[in-house]
Parts: C-alpha cells; sequence; structure tokens
C-alpha cells in the first residue's frame, strides 16, 4: 500500500496550499462544508517516481472542548491514528505561539513519526526563522514554502526515505487477481461481495455506513485463486459526519492501490452523481483495470432503465475501456458475467506486449494518420512496454515533445484495439532523442564560401528583378 501523509497544525499555516502543490491541485476526493475546513480532503501526489497518499486535515485548535472545533480536532487525531508520517506545519511569519506547543506535545504522545515544517519562510533568513522551533523537541525544522515550493520537493523525498518505497512504473508481483469493490455507500457493495462468494460473508444491511474498513477475503472459483476486498462507502461531500467513517475512505483509497482489479457499483436507482464520477477518477488516475456494476437494475422500468443508461454515458463517458453489467446483486442475476470481466481486465492489466508487435502497430497507426505538424513533423521510430498494471507504452522518436491529446488518445485506441485489452487504461510515455545540433551556433562562413553567397544573391537580383 502507498504511504500516508497527514497534514497537520493551526488553522491558516498554508496546510491547504501544501496539499494542492503535493497533488498538483488535483483533488482525488473532496469531502467539504461551504466556508468551513473542517472535513478532509484526499488525494493522491507523487515526487518523481515515487508514489503517495496525502490528507489535508482542519486546522487544530487543541484545547477546543464542544462545537465545531472540537470535532474538527477529534477528526484531525483520528487522522494522525492512519498516517504512517505526520507533516506539522507551523507559520514561520508568526512565529512559535502556545498553540504549536500544546499540538506538539500532543502529536508526540501518538509515537507516529514526524516532521516539523516551518511554512512561509520565502524571503526570509532562514537560519534566524527556524531557530526557535527546536524548542518543540521534534528534530529539526525544515523551512518551506508551500506557496512558492521552496523545498518541498526535497521534503517529501526525505519525508519517503523511511517508508516503503512504490514505483507507479512496477510490476505488482501477485498470482491471482486483487478485486476492490467500491461505489458510495448503500449501493450494494458487501451484498455483491457475499453474491459473489456464495455465501453471507460480510455484513450486508440497509444502512449507510454498515462496512467502516477494508475487508480481504480469499477464496476460490473454477479452480483459480483470488482476493476480493469489501471497502467502505465514499459518501458525496459534507455528508461524511463521523470521523470514524472519514478515515475508513484513506483505507479505501489503499485498497484502490493495492488491488488489480477494480468494480465500480453504482446504484441503478438513484441518479449518477458528482460522487460516482470523483471514484471513477481516483481509479484512473491510480491506473487499475476496472468493471462497472450497475446494481437495483431489476427495480426499474424501461424509462428509468433508458434514464440511467443516458446517465452513465454523460458523467461517466471516460470509462469507456470498461465492461458494464447491469446487475442484481440481492438476486443474483448479472453477477457471474462479472467475474469473467474481471478475469479478462486481469490479464489486459498485467499483459505482456512485444516490442516488435508494439513497433509494427506504431508504424502502421502513423501511416494511417500522422501526428499534426508543429514546427518540426513529430517522427516516431519504435515502441517498446516500460510496465504493467496498468500497460505503459514508452515510444521513442523526435520532436515528441507536444504531441497533443488528441492524437495520443487515437494511439492508445490503436494499441487497445490491436491487443484486445479490455477492461485496462493504457498509458503512453514519449521520448525523444536529444538534437546533436541543438543550442550551437552556426559555423560561420569562410571566405571563398561568401564570394560564392554573394554571387547567388546577384543571380537572384538579375533573374527576378530584386
Amino acid at each position: 500500500m502507498l504511504p500516508t501523509l497527514v497534514l497537520v497544525g493551526r488553522p491558516n499555516v498554508g496546510k491547504s496550499t501544501l496539499f494542492n502543490r503535493l497533488t498538483r491541485s488535483r483533488d482525488a476526493l473532496v469531502a467539504d462544508l461551504p466556508g468551513l475546513t473542517r472535513d478532509r480532503h484526499y488525494g493522491r501526489g507523487r515526487i518523481g517516481e515515487r508514489p503517495f497518499l496525502v490528507v489535508d486535515t482542519g486546522g487544530l485548535e487543541p484545547v477546543a472542548r464542544e462545537g465545531i472545533l472540537y470535532e474538527m480536532a477529534r477528526q484531525t487525531r483520528q487522522a494522525v491514528d492512519e498516517a504512517d508520517l505526520v507533516l506539522f506545519l507551523v507559520d514561520g511569519r508568526q512565529g512559535l505561539t502556545p498553540q504549536d506547543k500544546i499540538i506538539a506535545e500532543q502529536l508526540r504522545k501518538t509515537g507516529r513519526p514526524m516532521l516539523l515544517l516551518v511554512n512561509k519562510t520565502e524571503g526570509m533568513r532562514r537560519s534566524a526563522v527556524v531557530s526557535e522551533f527546536f524548542e518543540l523537541g521534534l528534530g529539526e525544522p525544515l523551512p518551506i514554502s508551500s506557496a512558492h515550493g521552496d523545498n518541498v520537493s526535497e521534503m517529501v523525498s526525505l519525508a519517503l526515505d523511511e517508508l516503503p518505497v512504490h514505483s507507479e512504473s512496477e510490476e505488482i508481483h501477485v498470482d491471482h487477481p486483487k478485486i476492490a469493490i467500491v461505489g458510495r455507500p448503500n449501493v450494494g457493495k458487501s451484498t455483491l461481495v457475499n453474491s459473489i462468494l456464495g455465501e453471507e460473508r460480510v455484513i450486508a444491511f440497509d444502512q449507510p455506513g454498515t462496512t467502516r474498513d477494508s475487508i480481504y477475503i480469499d477464496f476460490e472459483r473454477d479452480g483459480r485463486q483470488y482476493t476480493i476486498i469489501d471497502t467502505a462507502g465514499m459518501r458525496r461531500r459534507g455528508k461524511v459526519d463521523e470521523a470514524v467513517e472519514k478515515f475508513s475512505v484513506i483505507k479505501t483509497l489503499q485498497a484502490v492501490e493495492d488491488a488489480n482489479v477494480v468494480v465500480l457499483v453504482v446504484d441503478a436507482q438513484q441518479n449518477i452523481t458528482e460522487q460516482d464520477a470523483h471514484i471513477a477518477d481516483f481509479v484512473l488516475q491510480a491506473g487499475r483495470a476496472l468493471v462497472l456494476a450497475v446494481n437495483k437494475w431489476d427495480g426499474l422500468d424501461e424509462y428509468q432503465r433508458e434514464m440511467t443508461k443516458r446517465g452513465i454515458d454523460r458523467k461517466l463517458h471516460f470509462l469507456s475501456f470498461a465492461k458494464l453489467h447491469f446487475i442484481s446483486a440481492l438476486l443474483g442475476s448479472g453477477v457471474s458475467a462479472i467475474l469473467k470481466s474481471v478475469n479478462e481486465a486481469y490479464a489486459a492489466a498485467m499483459a505482456k506486449l512485444p516490442t516488435p508487435q508494439l513497433t509494427r502497430v506504431l508504424i502502421a497507426a502513423v501511416e494511417k494518420q500522422q501526428p499534426p505538424r508543429g514546427q518540426f513533423r513529430p517522427k516516431m521510430r519504435y515502441a517498446h512496454q516500460g510496465g504493467s498494471n496498468p500497460p505503459l507504452i514508452v515510444i521513442h522518436g523526435s520532436a515528441l515533445d507536444n504531441i497533443p491529446d488528441s492524437y495520443r488518445r487515437y494511439l492508445e485506441r490503436t494499441f487497445c484495439t490491436a491487443f484486445k485489452l479490455q477492461g485496462t487504461p493504457l498509458r503512453l510515455e514519449f521520448k525523444a532523442g536529444k538534437n546533436p545540433f541543438a543550442n550551437k551556433a552556426p559555423r560561420p562562413l569562410t571566405e571563398s564560401e561568401e564570394r560564392k553567397a554573394h554571387r547567388a544573391r546577384i543571380r537572384g537580383r538579375r533573374l527576378y528583378g530584386r
């Protein structure tokens, strides 16, 4: 599983700014209330080839005993319990405050690994700014600027050095598929798990939030081993009320990262929501193979079914690579086909793509449709596989820096069709060779070359009258 970094500190010390920088301003899931940073932001960050999960918490008022400030503090403490490493932010411009001392004492008692970050130090003499924060007794303070990015990459590299290393491009070596069942609360995830297993293995109850943790279950079907993961429901923004449920979202995100194939369950008897799209987007960012299960299909008439299909086409159109199943987990109808699609998606995600065949498909695609010309015409010479889960294809050539997204999608469709990669996203990486003449001044002409060029210009004026 990816390491989880939790941002903690007083209000307005720059936690959300740092969160946006670490996640490159792509919030995977956001749960908040208008005007209040009381709920959590969950996202996926990456420094170089090292991915991680990051959690932004609300401002911590450590002495609050009631009301919203108390709830925020309670939720933040729960987040710390889930953390692999805590990033404790203080404000270098305000200096050390009594609240910082109380927070530091509380964090020290948790025993969690921690880094002390002195934020907003841009333009200041950093050695003088950080000196007073040694008083907190949390090791050497690290000066950063979350707004300007100063020392942020170095800080994260230092933070991850003590944690397990995981690379997005590395293959996950498992001998059987891991299947994560994800979706909003009460869409029928646990019922689907029981239906696949053929027994009442997990609690299925008509109340949102029944599942609070990710449950791993090994089983066998037709002589093949599987691991199925029942996850907690991920609610839409502003509707996550209990601290325990809030941070079960972290375990769901980790389960997605740990899986090979994700089954996204949506409720056919409710509209396809933005939260369904948010969850699907996180799965896509993680690069996991996907099967889409539309549950509770048996309770709809023809008009409702047509509206549901239109909602899927409109809000989940970016999942066109995934197999779509209309099921009733409660009655078991359509469930058997899901496991077949999981097997196909797993095979596609872990497929081995030979370099000669990749190169032939690439050349044929370019002959059929040339990439658009910029200052220079892009030339694609050969392709090879750079990783699995998801499949990564590396294309080598020249002038590949500005390949448009439309042409990238054309190549993705071409490769998926040629190699029958159904159910998994495909990633392309372009590597352009260096221009040997780049950054080199032209050689000055010799005297004889200058005379020849001058005579050529004279002849041109006589012929063309200018």
